[in-house]
C-alpha cells in the first residue's frame, strides 16, 4: 500500500467568500452537500469593507457591510460550511473530478462553484505602487481611521467614489475629490455629497486627471494632476482610489471562457465552458455587481449545483 496522503475530496469547492459563495454554502449545506470555502483575502469580500449598504432587502436603515459579512458566514457555518482562510491558484480537469491547486495542497471537488468577485482597479501612475498602504488606499472603512483631521485626495466619479468620500468625512479635514472626466455617480449620492461641499469639507475637481502621487520619507505629501491642460497640484496626506472593479479570474484565464475584460462567461445555468465549474457574484460576465444579486445567484447556482451532482450520482439509464 502506497504511504503518499490521500488527496482531500469534497462534493462542492466553492472559491471565495462573498455573499454569492457565502449563499450558496448556505443553500448546498442544508442539503448536506460536502461544501468547503476557500478565501484569500476576506470573509465577506468588497462588501465586508462597505460602510454602509442600503439597498439590500431587509434592512430599512441601511447595514454595516462587515455586519451582514458575519452574519452570513455564521448562517453558513451553522449549516456545517467550512471556510478556509488560502488561494486557489489552478484549477484541473480530471473528468469526474476537478483538481484544485491550492496554499493548503491539491485538493478535489466534484463540483466547483467560483465566486472571487472583482477587486479595486489600480490607476498605474508614478508613486501609487510605491506608496501603497503607506499613503495610498482602496478601502475607506479599512484605513480612512488613519487620517483624522488629515487633508485626502480621493480619484473617481462613480458610486464608490462618491460613498466613499462621504464616510471619509468622518474623519478628514478636507478632501480633493479628482474626477477625470464627468460624474457618475447617482443622484442619489451627488445629492448627499453636495451637503459637505457646501460645508466647506469637499471640493469636487472636474477634468482633472491624476497624473502622479509625490512623497517623502515613506509619506505621501501631495498629488500632481493636469486640467485643463495645466498642472495642479494637491496638498494631501493620503490618497484613496476607486475608479471601479476588476475580476479575479486570473488562476483561470488558460481553463475557463472569459470575455473581453476578464469575467468567466456561464450559461443559463451558471455553468462555465468547463462542465462541473460554475460560477457565481461579480465574477460572471453580465452581472450587475449588486449584493442582491449575488446573493440571489448564490442561491441559484446552488440548486444547479445540486443537479449537477445528482446527474452524477443517478447516470441516466439508456
Amino acid at each position: 500500500m502506497s504511504d503518499e496522503p490521500k488527496t482531500p475530496q469534497h462534493d462542492v469547492i466553492v472559491v471565495g467568500a462573498g455573499p454569492a459563495a457565502l449563499t450558496a454554502a448556505i443553500y448546498t449545506t442544508r442539503e448536506d452537500i460536502d461544501t468547503l470555502l476557500f478565501e484569500r483575502a476576506v470573509i465577506g469580500g468588497l462588501a465586508a469593507a462597505t460602510d454602509k449598504i442600503d439597498n439590500y432587502p431587509g434592512f430599512p436603515d441601511g447595514v454595516e457591510g462587515l455586519v451582514l459579512s458575519d452574519q452570513l458566514r455564521k448562517q453558513a457555518e451553522r449549516f456545517g460550511a467550512v471556510i478556509e482562510l488560502g488561494e486557489v491558484t489552478a484549477i484541473r480537469d480530471e473528468g469526474e473530478l476537478k483538481r484544485l491547486e491550492t496554499t493548503s495542497g491539491d485538493m478535489l471537488a466534484r463540483a466547483v462553484l467560483i465566486a472571487t468577485g472583482s477587486d479595486y482597479k489600480k490607476i498605474g501612475v508614478p508613486g501609487e505602487q510605491d506608496f501603497y498602504a503607506r499613503g495610498v488606499h482602496y478601502c475607506a472603512t479599512c484605513d480612512g481611521a488613519f487620517y483624522r483631521d488629515k487633508r485626502l485626495v480621493v480619484v473617481g466619479g462613480g458610486n464608490s467614489a462618491f460613498q466613499e468620500t462621504i464616510f471619509l468625512t468622518r474623519f478628514a479635514s478636507h478632501i480633493d475629490l479628482l474626477v477625470r472626466s464627468t460624474v457618475r455617480a447617482s443622484d442619489v449620492l451627488q445629492a448627499e455629497l453636495q451637503e459637505f461641499v457646501k460645508a466647506g469639507k469637499v471640493t469636487i475637481h472636474l477634468a482633472t486627471t491624476t497624473d502622479e502621487i509625490v512623497g517623502e520619507n515613506n509619506a505621501v505629501t501631495k498629488v500632481v494632476g493636469t486640467h485643463d491642460g495645466q498642472k495642479v497640484e494637491f496638498p494631501t496626506d493620503g490618497v484613496f482610489v476607486f475608479v471601479g472593479l476588476m475580476p479575479n479570474s486570473q488562476f483561470v484565464k488558460d481553463t475557463l471562457d472569459l470575455d473581453t475584460i476578464g469575467f468567466i462567461k456561464t450559461d443559463q445555468s451558471l455553468q462555465t465552458s468547463l462542465p462541473g465549474v460554475f460560477a457565481a457574484g461579480d465574477i460572471r460576465s453580465g452581472a450587475t455587481m449588486q449584493i442582491a444579486s449575488a446573493a440571489g445567484e448564490g442561491a441559484t447556482v446552488a440548486l444547479k449545483l445540486r443537479e449537477y451532482l445528482e446527474g452524477r450520482s443517478h447516470p441516466p439509464q439508456n
